[in-house]
C-alpha cells in the first residue's frame, strides 16, 4: 500500500490519462495499475474527473452550425429533397457529430495542459521573488554579522588598550614612589619653551622609560621622529626614538638601556632616527641629579 500511496503521489497517473507518457511510461503505468488496485482506481478516477471537467467547460455550438454542416456535405438540389431523406440524413448527421464531443475533450485537455503551464510559471515567478528576497535578506544578515564583527573587534581592541593603560598607571606610580628609579625632568630649550617631560631612569638596573602622561611635546608628523639622547662624559648616546601623539599607544615607553649619564636631552630628526643629534632642533633637556 504503502508502494501505491508514493506512486499515485508522483503525478504520473494524471500524465497518463492526459496521454503524456511515452510508451515505456504507459507500460509501466498499467502494470503497476494491474499490480495495485488502488492505482487502477485512481486513474478511473481521474479520467472521470477530467471529463466532468471537460463537460462544464465545453462549448455549445451556434445556432445554425448543423444546417451549415448538412450543406457542406449534400447541398440541396434546386428540386428539394424528400424529407425523409433529409430525417435520415439528418439522424445519420447527429450520428457522425458525436465525435464533436471528443474534439471538445481534447480541447479540455490542452487548456488544461496551458492552465497547468501558466500556474507552473506563476510558481516559478513567485519562486524567483522569493529567491531575490532571501539572497536579499541574507546580504543584509552578513552584513550585520560583519558590522557587529567590526565593533567587537573594536571592543577588544579598547578593552585591551584600557588594561595596558592602567598597568602602565600602576607601573608609574611604583616608579615614582620607588628610590631606586632617579627622575629627570626635561624643560623646553628656546625653539620649544614650552616642552618639557619626564624621564626615570634606573642607575643599578640600567633602565630608562619615559612617562607620556607627563610628556608636552609637539606632536611630530609622519617624516620624522623624537630621538632620546643620554650625555655620557660629554658624548651623546643614542637610547631610541619615539613618537609624540595625541592619543598614544602606551603612557610608559622602554628606552634603551644606559649604564652612566649627566644628562638627557631629546632632538627632532627623521624618522628612524639619526646617528648624532640635530643640535639645533633640540627641544628639550634636563640633568640628573647627583
Amino acid at each position: 500500500m504503502e508502494e501505491s500511496k508514493a506512486y499515485i503521489e508522483t503525478g504520473i497517473l494524471e500524465l497518463y490519462v492526459l496521454g503524456q507518457l511515452n510508451a515505456e511510461e504507459q507500460r509501466e503505468v498499467e502494470e503497476m495499475a494491474a499490480k495495485y488496485p488502488d492505482i487502477k482506481q485512481e486513474i478511473n478516477s481521474i479520467e472521470i474527473a477530467m471529463e466532468h471537467y471537460a463537460v462544464i467547460n465545453s462549448i455549445q455550438p451556434t445556432l445554425g452550425l448543423e444546417k451549415q454542416i448538412f450543406e457542406k456535405i449534400a447541398p440541396l438540389s434546386k428540386d428539394g429533397i424528400n424529407k425523409d431523406k433529409v430525417n435520415v440524413n439528418t439522424e445519420r448527421t447527429t450520428s457522425k457529430v458525436v465525435p464533436l464531443y471528443n474534439d471538445d475533450h481534447l480541447a479540455s485537455k490542452i487548456r488544461s495542459l496551458k492552465f497547468a503551464l501558466v500556474a507552473c510559471i506563476g510558481l516559478l515567478v513567485i519562486s524567483l521573488v522569493a529567491l531575490y528576497s532571501a539572497h536579499d535578506k541574507l546580504s543584509i544578515a552578513n552584513q550585520q554579522i560583519a558590522s557587529l564583527s567590526i565593533d567587537k573587534q573594536k571592543y577588544a581592541a579598547t578593552v585591551s588598550y584600557i588594561k595596558d593603560e592602567n598597568k602602565d598607571l600602576q607601573e608609574i606610580a611604583v616608579i615614582s614612589n620607588d628610590p631606586t628609579w632617579t627622575p629627570v625632568k626635561l624643560s623646553g630649550t628656546k625653539i620649544s619653551p614650552k616642552a618639557n617631560m619626564m624621564v626615570y631612569w634606573h642607575k643599578k638596573g640600567q633602565h630608562v622609560m619615559l612617562d607620556v602622561t607627563k610628556m608636552a611635546l609637539p606632536e611630530n608628523d609622519s617624516t620624522h621622529q623624537y630621538q632620546l639622547w643620554a650625555l655620557v662624559q660629554g658624548k651623546p648616546v643614542d637610547l631610541g626614538v619615539f613618537d609624540a601623539q595625541s592619543q598614544p599607544k602606551k603612557l610608559l615607553v622602554v628606552m634603551k638601556e644606559i649604564s652612566g649619564a649627566q644628562a638627557f636631552a631629546v632632538t627632532l630628526e627623521k624618522r628612524g632616527g639619526s646617528i648624532s643629534p640635530t643640535m639645533e632642533k633640540m627641544v628639550v633637556m634636563g640633568g640628573v641629579s647627583i
